[in-house]
């Protein structure tokens, strides 16, 4: 499974947002795209979900471009998780991790135990299933982050976005939940999440596009890319890079701290 995205441009209006973005996400690895919030990270997973149609170049998904292809057929495909979720109605955990599984089945049938067993599996996983009975409106936000996530993987997907998905957990879930999006881009999954942290994409990601104004700045595995110069373009703030634990991780500094 994978997305391919060649010489991709969009604009609202007659203001640029993305400008020629070109990369492979593909199975067995995380994909993660660093930036500054306003960069056009959100317009771009817009455009992969075919949501947004009016872009100059192509997106393939599994070799197929993406407007071709019916919102129906891409959900069987691609899982999206936005950053944040606001329902109308309060429904359960439970129900809505379970709302996950209604491309399995027609319009005229209801989930069965297969899909009912997918969502306890995923509730497990996660280690949210003391959350199952509670009201998806009643919980926190990192929670409901958690509870986004097992609806992604009871939708049997093999390609999963998420946008900004550790924005709003503690470092506990954070850690969590990039430990589970590892072990499913392990598992042969394809991963492309969006994130503002530096020191979280280099721990866990196996390739990293970093972003500024529309355009990929760099692109390549954490090692090669990751920076002090890097970061300083990014984000305009100068810091010192320290490197621990044979450089498995980098720890970025901010100077006025120091």
């Amino acid at each position: 499974m994978s997305i391919e995205v060649s010489n991709l441009s969009f604009s609202y209006s007659h203001r640029s947002v993305l400008n020629g973005i070109n990369f492979i996400a593909q199975e067995n690895q995380l994909l993660s795209i660093l930036g500054p919030n306003g960069v056009g990270k959100s317009t771009l997973f817009r455009c992969i979900l075919g949501l947004l149609r009016g872009y100059r170049g192509q997106v393939l998904l599994n070799g197929k471009d993406i407007k071709d292809i019916s919102i129906k057929e891409i959900a069987k495909s691609l899982a999206y998780i936005p950053q944040s979720h606001y329902p109308s109605f309060n429904y359960s955990v439970f129900d809505m991790v379970l709302m996950g599984t209604t491309i399995q089945v027609s319009a005229f049938s209801r989930p069965g135990s297969k899909q009912i067993m997918l969502v306890e599996a995923a509730l497990e996983r996660l280690g949210i299933s003391h959350l199952k009975n509670r009201g998806y409106t009643q919980i926190s936000g990192g929670e409901r982050q958690l509870v986004l996530m097992a609806r992604a993987l009871v939708q049997k997907t093999k390609i999963l976005i998420l946008d900004e998905p550790t924005a709003n957990l503690d470092f506990g879930n954070q850690v969590r939940v990039l430990t589970q999006m590892k072990s499913l881009a392990k598992e042969g999954y394809t991963i492309i999440q969006s994130t503002h942290n530096p020191d979280q994409t280099f721990l866990f990601s196996d390739n990293v596009l970093a972003m500024k104004d529309g355009k990929i700045l760099s692109s390549g595995i954490p090692g090669d890319i990751f920076t002090a110069d890097l970061i300083k373009n990014l984000y305009a703030t100068e810091v010192n890079i320290n490197s621990l634990y044979e450089d498995r991780v980098r720890v970025c500094i901010p100077k006025c701290a120091i």
